[in-house]
C-alpha cells in the first residue's frame, strides 16, 4: 500500500525527516502521534503528493505521489487540519466535486451528514468551524479512497460529534482501505486505532499493534512503591502513581494511549526493549 524508504525533507535549513523508513498496510487504522513540529503533517502531505522529498523514495499504491498522476488523485484523499471552504451550497459543491472520485457514495454521504447533524441549506462558507469539519469529515469517508490521510480530524468538534467520528470511522475501513490519522487528541482515538506510530524529532520512535501493545505492557495505579519503582514509566496523581509495566501476567490489558505516548517520548529504550523479539 505505502512504502517509504530513505526519505528525507527539510524547510529550507530545517531538516523534518532524515532516511525514514516505512511501510503502512491495507486494513488498519494508524493512529499517528507526535508533538508540534515533529513531521506529522509533514509526513501527510507527502504522502499525498503536496510535499516532496529532497532524497528516498516514496510508493504509494505504485505510484510515486510528487508525479499527482490522476490515477493516484482519485484514490488518496488527504483531509487537512486547516481548509477553505467556497461560498457555495452543499449540494453544488458536491456535484462539482464528487466526479474526481470514482468510488464516491453519495449515500455514504448523505447518511454521513445525517450522522453529523450538518445543516444541508446555506453556504458552506457561513457554517460554523465544527460544522465544515464535519461536512468535510463526512465527504472524506464518502469517497471511499485507498488511502484516507486526515489531519487532527477531531480538532473542533464537541463530545457527541467526536463519537460519531469514531462510529463513522468504524463503519467504513474496508480490508483495501488504509487509513492514517495524525493527532493530538489521542483520547479520541481509543478503541478505533489498531496501530500506534509515534514520531519524535523526524524519526519513528514506536510502531506497534495495539494487541501487542495490550499483550505486553500493563497500565495501573498503584501506591505500592515497590510496584512505582519496577514501572518502565510512571507518573504521579491524586490517585496515586500511574504506571507502565511490563505486562508478566499475561494478560491482555487495555493500553492508555496518554500514557503510552507520554512514556515513549520520555522512557523510549525501555519501551521498546519490551517489544524486541
Amino acid at each position: 500500500m505505502v512504502s517509504i524508504q530513505d526519505f528525507d525533507f527539510s524547510y529550507r535549513r530545517k531538516p523534518i525527516f532524515s532516511g525514514l523508513n516505512l511501510r503502512l498496510d491495507p486494513g488498519h487504522i494508524y493512529g499517528l502521534l507526535g508533538q508540534n513540529g515533529t513531521g506529522k503533517s509533514t509526513l501527510l502531505r507527502s504522502l499525498g503528493g503536496f510535499l516532496f522529498p529532497k532524497r528516498g523514495r516514496i510508493d504509494v499504491l505504485g505510484f510515486e505521489p510528487r508525479r499527482r498522476h490522476p490515477a493516484f488523485l482519485q484514490q488518496v484523499f488527504l483531509l487537512p487540519e486547516e481548509f477553505h471552504l467556497p461560498p457555495i451550497s452543499i449540494s453544488r459543491w458536491i456535484k462539482h466535486t464528487a466526479g474526481f472520485y470514482p468510488r464516491f457514495s453519495h449515500e455514504q454521504f448523505q447518511r454521513n451528514i445525517t450522522g453529523f447533524d450538518v445543516p444541508r441549506e446555506g453556504s458552506m462558507q457561513e457554517m460554523s468551524y465544527g460544522q465544515q469539519k464535519k461536512l468535510l469529515i463526512s465527504f472524506a469517508l464518502a469517497v471511499n479512497a485507498p488511502l484516507l490521510l486526515m489531519d487532527e480530524p477531531t480538532n473542533g468538534l464537541d463530545i457527541f460529534s467526536k463519537s460519531q467520528f469514531r462510529k463513522a470511522i468504524a463503519g467504513s475501513l474496508n480490508e483495501q482501505q488504509c487509513i492514517l490519522i495524525s493527532t493530538h487528541q489521542v483520547k479520541d482515538l481509543e478503541n478505533l486505532i489498531d496501530r500506534i506510530l509515534v514520531i519524535e524529532e523526524g524519526r519513528i520512535l514506536f510502531n506497534q499493534g495495539m494487541d501487542s501493545i495490550s499483550r505486553k505492557l500493563t497500565f495501573t495505579q498503584s501506591f505500592d512503591p515497590e510496584q512505582t519503582a519496577q514501572a518502565l514509566y510512571s507518573e504521579s496523581t491524586l490517585k496515586g502513581n500511574t504506571l507502565v509495566l511490563p505486562n508478566t501476567e499475561g494478560t491482555d490489558s487495555r493500553p492508555d494511549l496518554e500514557m503510552l505516548y507520554k512514556a515513549v517520548i520520555l522512557a523510549s529504550e525501555k519501551i521498546n526493549r519490551v517489544f524486541k523479539p
